[in-house]
């Protein structure tokens, strides 16, 4: 079939076949390397950004494959017969390979022409197969033609047809034609007229090719990739609202909470949280510190299950029901008890770690009990221990739980300092390392206040990148 504009010009020689050769091969490698890409992206079938990588490397092995099977008919050149004898050759190696993966490619192109001069239609043997029909039915008309076109496309297709055989125009569309039986494919059709000595329009020539499964892979990703964005959307906004709902809920203090009595040393409170190394991973880690009507001083902190606002909603319950309880007056040993019941109870339920101290500066006692939580670390006179914890489990984990309380004398200058197990914890599944902060000691002996201590611990762990969020919390009794 000519591809020419004037039927008395030369068609062009076609290019060097070593050079066809190498394309091809390089093609060959191209889809190869792909597979590979495609197989990891298949790892995470849950993922959407699994999906919507997997759905680019199928689109783009669509691509690959009709360059393949192009190659391959550049390669072998039209032969001197029909229209359609083009495409009765035998497959080479890469278009057969390409063929068994998506569906014969080369039966999804298809030729025709329609003299003008004649009234003779050609058509090859793909163009009746993609359209479903019966060579014995003979090829349509120009006329017949929209009459197997989606009603809504056959004002684009009879617009390309007359600009074509009237203002001599190339074709270059897309349409959707219905096969007979019932079937759409989406075809993109090109072509060019043919023109006699005169100038006029002898006939019309067009390549007809079958991109419904191309348009279906580029389906795919625009739904994947919009998935993917609605997702990280969601997340960006859910991290946003437990940023925010943290930065309510923890202290408002700033700096270091003071907490004087007469005739005794003051007590100064220091804390600092440390983010996790993924930012959108926000945790439930919680501390808080608050002077009672007593005079007396209440600390807390503790970690919860989950990450997101369903961690910082529960943590924001639990740090109001701790700190109406401690203005109430309850000991830490029963505060941990209703606190169990809060999250046994919950409507959306949660394990907890905690830890609860009373400190009462006029005595110098510390009361404090524990629910699955590290004890809290005591420095004094430039070394440091672990307070021997009291028995308690974690919160949540089973109902009527009774905790213990234990009490521990301060004095002036003491360093008492409460921390996560994410700060210490040296991987996911390890056991807390309390080493690191006990080796602290002399630097602790040597500070000036709590909030010194604080940038003490920052200095040594908040450079490292960490798989949870955690907390520290620094207590010192003034001189």
């Amino acid at each position: 079939m000519p591809s020419q504009v004037f039927a008395d010009r030369p068609a062009p020689q076609p290019p060097d076949r070593g050079t066809v050769d190498a394309l091809i091969s390089r093609t060959h490698r191209l889809r190869g390397d792909l597979d590979a890409v495609r197989r990891k992206a298949a790892a995470a079938e849950d993922d959407p950004q699994g999906r919507w990588q997997r759905a680019l490397c199928d689109l783009a092995a669509h691509h690959l494959d009709d360059l393949g099977a192009h190659l391959g008919q550049l390669r072998e050149g039209l032969p001197s017969g029909g229209p359609g004898d083009a495409f009765d050759r035998e497959l080479t190696p890469y278009e057969a390979d390409g063929a068994q993966r998506t569906g014969s490619l080369l039966s999804r192109v298809g030729s025709a022409e329609w003299n003008l001069l004649t009234d003779e239609v050609s058509w090859s043997d793909e163009l009746f197969r993609i359209l479903g029909r019966s060579p014995a039915s003979g090829p349509m008309t120009l006329d017949e033609l929209p009459s197997v076109v989606f009603a809504e496309d056959q004002a684009l297709l009879t617009a390309m047809v007359t600009g074509c055989l009237v203002d001599g125009r190339p074709i270059d569309g897309e349409f959707r034609m219905v096969r007979t039986d019932g079937r759409v494919r989406t075809v993109h059709m090109t072509g060019e007229p043919v023109l006699d000595s005169d100038g006029s329009t002898a006939s019309m020539w067009a390549v007809f090719r079958d991109v419904s499964e191309l348009r279906r892979s580029e389906r795919t990703v625009r739904e994947s990739r919009d998935s993917l964005h609605r997702q990280q959307h969601f997340e960006h906004t859910e991290r946003r609202l437990a940023v925010e709902l943290q930065e309510a809920v923890l202290p408002p203090w700033q700096g270091s909470l003071r907490v004087p009595a007469e005739g005794s040393a003051e007590f100064e409170v220091a804390a600092h949280s440390f983010p996790s190394a993924n930012s959108a991973l926000i945790g439930g880690d919680w501390y808080d510190a608050v002077r009672l009507p007593s005079g007396a001083c209440l600390l807390g902190m503790g970690d919860l299950t989950g990450h997101g606002v369903t961690a910082t909603s529960s943590m924001a319950v639990l740090l109001g029901a701790l700190r109406g309880m401690g203005l109430a007056g309850v000991e830490p040993a029963r505060l941990m008890g209703h606190l169990n019941e809060l999250l046994e109870t919950s409507p959306q339920p949660a394990l907890g770690s905690a830890v609860c101290c009373r400190f009462d500066p006029e005595e110098g006692l510390l009361s404090w009990a524990q629910a699955g939580h590290p004890a809290p670390l005591l420095f004094r006179n430039g070394t440091g221990r672990s307070l021997t914890p009291p028995d308690g489990v974690l919160l949540g984990a089973t109902s009527g739980a009774v905790y213990e309380q234990a009490e521990t004398r301060l004095q002036p200058g003491d360093v008492l300092v409460l921390h996560t197990d994410g700060l210490t914890r040296t991987s996911a599944a390890g056991e807390c390392d309390t080493d690191r902060l006990l080796a602290l000691a002399p630097r602790f002996a040597r500070a000036r206040d709590a909030r010194e201590c604080v940038r003490v611990v920052v200095d040594m762990f908040g450079a490292e990148g960490r798989r949870d969020d955690a907390c520290v919390m620094v207590a010192r009794i003034g001189p």
